[in-house]
């Protein structure tokens, strides 16, 4: 598949078929993953997988009451909790304050390992980038999946499941959300998404040349 033809056709899948997942699938996600760009080659990003039965409930039980076994979930969760396979991805904080306390990177003044001199978290934004690959690599391959975030409040119930606690040692990763994998069941089987009934923008709406405000002609607004 061409990649502006897999740009075009990545979308959230919201219902999934009963067929599993080809490992090699899986594995060639992940390793497109990790060829996401990081701040200072830290790759401070970790990946949870969960391709069985039971950690793909343990999981969903952990996010909500509705996904236990006297739970009514709705349609969305329905249809979410249908998929095969479920991946975590995590960001690694101490990655980058550790990267960027080496000599080569002191440069940059963030080496006092101190997370308020950093002007945005990019442990977070690199792991982002790594899940967003991971959902391309999976809709080159015909298959389809969905990003989306853990539910407040429940955070630390996915953490304690997926073995995600500080040690003596190490500070565990933090999960910025999850990804399900499958065969994508029928639109109609679904929820519907925001997608759905919003306008996708225009890029030339969103895009300015030079400053702030220009457009794209290059005309102040």
């Amino acid at each position: 598949m061409e990649f502006s033809e897999v740009v075009r056709r990545r979308r959230m899948t919201r219902a999934y078929t009963s067929d599993p997942v080809d490992p090699a699938v899986l594995e060639r996600a992940l390793d497109h993953a990790t060829r996401a760009p990081s701040a200072g080659f830290s790759q401070g990003w970790a990946f949870v997988v969960l391709d069985t039965p039971d950690t793909v409930g343990g999981f969903w039980s952990a996010q909500t009451d509705a996904a236990g076994p006297d739970g009514a979930p709705d349609r969305w969760l329905a249809g979410m909790m249908s998929a095969p396979v479920v991946v975590v991805p995590c960001s690694r904080r101490a990655a980058y304050l550790d990267r960027y306390a080496e000599p080569d990177k002191r440069r940059a003044g963030l080496h006092e390992h101190d997370e308020s001199r950093w002007a945005m978290p990019y442990w977070h934004l690199d792991t982002a980038m790594a899940a967003l690959l991971l959902l391309q690599s999976v809709t080159d391959s015909g298959l389809g999946a969905c990003f989306f975030g853990l539910v407040p409040g429940r955070v630390e119930a996915v953490k304690d499941v997926l073995g995600l606690r500080d040690s003596a040692q190490e500070e565990a990763p933090h999960p910025i959300g999850a990804i399900t994998i499958g065969h994508p069941a029928p639109r109609a089987t679904g929820a519907r998404g925001s997608a759905s009934r919003r306008r996708r923008t225009p890029w030339r709406e969103v895009a300015h040349r030079g400053r702030w405000g220009a457009g794209w002609s290059g005309q102040e607004a």
